[in-house]
């Protein structure tokens, strides 16, 4: 028989996989040798198996110590890189509400203007609420959170509809059930005009996705028109308890309508929505009208249906409930183009009849969100609802998501291929180490596997593609010796070569981990009371530090809650506006002396009752800022911070953080990172009682921190701070070389100067002492 049957030459190359660098050679003929059992074929032989499991063993020892050292590497990083998965609500989110959706993380926030055009975001009324320590009230107002905490799981929330009973507001929505993984309709109210919500719970569930409740009045009766484009239909349902229970009232039409909108026009109803069953029609740029007498039907099609069928970026699938404003109509659509539910346009229709339909968009006024991840609608918005209250003030609901459609999906298919290229550069190395020998064990190929029968060895003789399957895998198991005989690891070249593939393996191997467990990038805020607020951001510099304060103006700006940035100016000419890269107000407040005192100057601009004095040289997550800002309004009364200090000792020492932990506790926190109440400090810190102490500020250019400390104590007998423990945190005036205190021990002797001499003035702190690791959060650990 002898080799021709194989088809691969006489030589056995393709018998078996390469050990030694040598070509493994079978005896008497190749696979003749198989068949007569003589124990040198092929797959064959005790011999043959021990080499092979010698070249299993060490390729496997190889790779595993290979992801060992990549994913140790990998661990680090993500210890460094990622901050701990912080629970974001009070007392934790019920463990099947705010699960990980692919659809999203919808949320909805309230706006308010004089007219439909005009409408600005709860936060710029400046709505403040004691009872949620909301100082001033901040979008979102109606999460997963809230409605998972009213004891009805939800993944999001979205496409918001309003209806007004007086002085109530009832707001409609789609809430994804954490359980079914399918939408219901949710509703729930607000008294003091959109500033604060009571999820009421569900209003209709049914057994298929509902979404796009749109309600409104007739003759009397409520009505809403969900989208239930499952069913196949759209559905119409009465409440016969509003706003909790609702009866099908009629079927409109059958056809899997989404998101569809009635309204009165010119003495007749018209019914616009878009049916995506049809062959032909593109997904989110269909739109259909039907009109009638009233708006319970029956309905007959428009003449020129479908009105669109365009480009899915071309706004044709409604995003919201049209308005009439200054006696002309107008229409929400979405714009998909760039992923589902991209921002809302609007359109002017100047032509609806019969038979004619014409729109030309115009623009909404709102601004476009510019924090991106960090904010609730930073990365799409798909719908508004607008309102005209009795007041004759505007109210308008708009549902926002922080990530595109598919995020989820999309992060775990990178982190996936990554690991696959990973997995592609340690083969490699090992080939080019010789670690690795064999890429396709022969033995793999049940051609190879065994004694075979005449017939079998028959078939494979007239069988091409096993032929093909031996020469290919006999030609890429040549692939070692060649690899090694262009790159030799014992040259500097070959040196350098591994030394590469080794980077990419550890940064491809951190950029799958961060795809996979890294989340989704945002750092969010965190709710109190299942609502958000805003705080101002206020650092104190000169001209030295510009290098520092660009970056840390670009930084923080971005984070989530900063309304605006306060930049207390002492020295020189500062910068223009448009030399820093900001997202939020930045303000220069120019003063005329070069003093410390500075920092706590009463300020009635500044809008917000949190105040986080930050140094410019102090870099740290937007992650950790917005937790000090949570623990704040927990305790608004506290200096709530980042670095703590234990002061004691007779006479008393000023001394580092290490002091603090090794006697496990602390009474002062600096407020180089803290946050403050705006008005109770301030005021405080320019009383007469502390002018003693300001001067001493004044005189040894020092210690306004420490004054602060002193001065809250003085006024309590209480706990006075609160500390924060960030992930981390860095100096950056170390890298510019502009750093305000340069000698240390001279820096703590002024200060232990000052805690003696106001010990004399004020409360004394050593006689208060508070642990680390006192909260259930975890936070100050």
């Amino acid at each position: 028989m002898g080799s021709g049957p194989i088809g691969v030459g006489g030589s056995g190359a393709a018998s078996n996989c390469v050990v030694d660098g040598s070509t493994g050679a079978t005896s008497g003929g190749g696979v003749g040798g198989g068949v007569n059992g003589s124990g040198k074929s092929c797959g064959g032989g005790w011999k043959w198996q021990q080499r092979h499991l010698r070249l299993v063993s060490s390729g496997f020892v190889f790779f595993l110590g290979c992801f060992v050292l990549l994913g140790s590497i990998a661990t680090l990083y993500a210890w460094l890189a990622f901050t701990p998965p912080y629970v974001r609500t009070d007392g934790g989110v019920s463990s099947l509400g705010c699960q990980e959706d692919n659809e999203g993380s919808w949320s909805i926030g309230v706006f308010y203007g004089d007219s439909p055009f005009s409408l600005k975001p709860i936060e710029t009324a400046n709505v403040w609420r004691n009872e949620t320590a909301a100082w001033p009230v901040a979008n979102p107002v109606i999460t997963c959170a809230s409605v998972s905490n009213a004891g009805f799981p939800s993944n999001f929330v979205a496409d918001p509809f309003l209806f007004a009973q007086g002085d109530i507001i009832y707001l409609f929505y789609e809430t994804k059930n954490s359980v079914s993984l399918q939408g219901d309709i949710g509703v729930a109210k607000s008294v003091d005009n959109g500033a604060t919500w009571q999820p009421l719970g569900v209003a209709l569930k049914e057994k298929w996705h509902l979404s796009f409740p749109f309600v409104f009045e007739h003759l009397g009766k409520i009505y809403m028109m969900p989208e239930s484009s499952r069913k196949g239909e759209v559905r119409l349902y009465r409440a016969v308890n509003f706003p909790l229970k609702w009866e099908l009232d009629r079927v409109m039409l059958k056809k899997p309508l989404v998101d569809s909108v009635i309204i009165n026009h010119n003495g007749m109803y018209w019914l616009l929505g878009s049916d995506h069953s049809g062959l032909g029609t593109k997904r989110n740029g269909h739109l259909a009208i039907w009109y009638s007498s009233s708006p319970l039907g029956p309905w007959r099609p428009h003449k020129r249906n479908p009105i669109y069928n365009v480009d899915k970026s071309f706004g044709a699938r409604n995003g919201g409930r049209p308005f009439f404003h200054d006696g002309s109509l107008y229409r929400i659509g979405q714009d998909c183009g760039e992923t589902y539910g991209k921002k809302v346009r609007v359109f002017k229709v100047e032509v609806l009849t019969k038979d004619r339909y014409k729109e030309v968009e115009v623009s909404l006024g709102l601004e476009e969100p510019v924090k991106r991840r960090n904010a609730w609608n930073g990365i799409r918005y798909h719908h508004v609802d607008a309102l005209k209250l009795s007041s004759g003030q505007w109210i308008g609901v708009m549902d926002g998501d922080r990530v595109p459609s598919g995020d989820s999906v999309h992060r775990f298919l990178l982190g996936c291929v990554a690991f696959a290229v990973v997995a592609v550069l340690v083969l490699l190395l090992g080939l080019l180490l010789g670690a690795v020998n064999c890429i396709v064990p022969m033995n793999w190929c049940i051609y190879t596997s065994g004694k075979r029968s005449d017939a079998i060895l028959t078939w494979e003789k007239s069988n091409l593609f096993s032929s093909k399957v031996r020469r290919f895998c006999s030609r890429v198991n040549r692939a070692p010796s060649i690899l090694r005989s262009w790159v030799k690891s014992n040259t500097c070249t070959g040196r350098l070569v591994l030394a590469i593939l080794f980077v990419f393996g550890v940064a491809l191997m951190c950029t799958a981990v961060k795809y996979i467990y890294g989340g989704n990038g945002a750092q969010e805020a965190y709710p109190f009371r299942d609502h958000y607020s805003q705080f101002t951001l206020l650092t104190m510099t000169y001209d030295a530090r510009l290098w520092n304060l660009k970056m840390y103006v670009k930084h923080y700006s971005r984070c989530s809650s900063v309304r605006e940035i306060v930049v207390v100016w002492n020295k020189g000419t500062p910068p223009k506006l448009s030399d820093l890269d900001s997202v939020v107000p930045v303000r220069f407040r120019i003063e005329e002396k070069n003093s410390l005192n500075n920092r706590f100057k009463l300020d009635p601009l500044i809008k917000t009752r949190a105040v986080l004095e930050l140094d410019d040289d102090i870099m740290m997550t937007c992650d950790d800022v917005e937790r000090g800002f949570k623990v704040w309004r927990q305790h608004p009364d506290r200096i709530v911070g980042f670095y703590p200090r234990l002061v004691n000792g007779n006479p008393l020492q000023y001394r580092a953080e290490k002091y603090a932990r090794t006697h496990k506790g602390y009474n002062m926190i600096l407020t180089g990172a803290a946050f403050i109440d705006s008005q109770f400090a301030f005021q405080m810190y320019w009383s007469a009682a502390a002018k003693p102490g300001r001067d001493m500020v004044d005189k040894i250019f020092n210690c306004e921190d420490v004054l602060l400390n002193f001065l809250y104590a003085n006024a309590s007998s209480s706990q006075t701070v609160e500390y924060v423990r960030p992930a981390w945190a860095i100096d950056t005036s170390k890298f510019s070389g502009a750093a305000i205190s340069k000698n240390t021990q001279v820096h703590y002797q002024l200060r232990s100067d000052c805690l003696n001499e106001f010990s004399k003035l004020y409360a004394n702190l050593a006689a208060r002492k508070w642990g680390f690791d006192g909260r259930k959060d975890g936070w100050d650990l």
